[in-house]
């Protein structure tokens, strides 16, 4: 599942590509929405909300999209042909007469009103790239089940918008608390910590091609513990190791994340 600055990406390369022109091509490729025409109209902005992309039409129209595990949105030269997989992935088409957006295995793709865009975004906590980002407030929601592990918690977009696996066990491990420890076990400094951390990270990361979480410019190293199952700590030298906690894999350094490890998993999936 994609981070929030991977979304927060894909939206400025969306908007840059498509905001203000109008529509020339528009082709969505799902049962329920093939018959809409949308040609004619100008886009009005792309805008990220946690996970989710916001396309505003002109008309009082949203297209809703999530990428999900590996939805993808692809801008090419209007009349280039597109080189993002294979024909029948496409979900999505938008085009004026200089750019052509193509949306390729989009698992949620939907039209609907914009005055209504709250009913599939409006569970959402606070968005840590959005204007709305309240790190007191995520902080409370992060705590809200204290019986919920850490890592599911930081998880579910309903707490702070924007965290996926990779951020998940990069924040547990620079808070140096395991992503098994019930939320409500945290020192009360820690969940501050947290989302003033997370917040800074996907800000410095939005405008990177590459994700880093670590300040050591070694190659191969721009993550503490993601990925790196079975290589050393870059703290403490100690193996990190891979484990399943509720329906994703976690990386954590045993000797820098005293805790429970990966035998306490919670069962209910992460809200999106």
């Amino acid at each position: 599942m994609p981070e929030g600055d991977t979304v927060w990406q894909a939206a400025r390369r969306l908007h840059a590509a498509l905001a203000g022109r109008v529509l020339t091509r528009a082709d969505l490729r799902v049962p329920r929405f093939a018959t809409a025409d949308l040609t004619g109209r100008a886009v009005l902005d792309v805008t990220p909300r946690g996970k989710h992309l916001l396309t505003r039409i002109d008309g009082g129209l949203t297209l809703h999209s999530h990428l999900r595990m590996d939805g993808a949105w692809r801008v090419y030269p209007t009349g280039q042909r597109p080189h993002g997989g294979p024909e029948h992935q496409i979900r999505a088409v938008l085009g004026n007469e200089e750019q052509t957006a193509y949306g390729y295995r989009l698992p949620v793709l939907e039209l609907l009103r914009t005055a209504e865009e709250g009913r599939v975004v409006g569970h959402l906590g606070p968005d840590l790239l959005g204007p709305d980002w309240d790190p007191e407030e995520a902080a409370r929601r992060l705590l809200s089940d204290p019986s919920r592990t850490l890592g599911e918690a930081l998880l579910d977009q309903r707490n702070l918008a924007g965290i996926g696996n990779v951020y998940k066990s990069e924040l547990a491990f620079l808070a140096a608390v395991s992503p098994w420890l019930p939320v409500g076990e945290l020192a009360p400094d820690v969940p501050p910590r947290l989302v003033a951390t997370a917040h800074r990270l996907l800000e410095a990361n939005k405008d990177r091609p590459d994700r880093r979480t670590t300040t050591t410019r070694r190659p191969g190293t721009p993550l503490h513990v993601y990925g790196r199952k079975g290589r050393p700590c870059l703290r403490c030298g100690t193996a990190v190791r891979k484990a399943e906690l509720g329906e994703r894999v976690t990386y954590w350094c045993p000797g820098c994340q005293p805790g429970p490890a990966g035998d306490s998993t919670d069962p209910r999936p992460p809200h999106n």
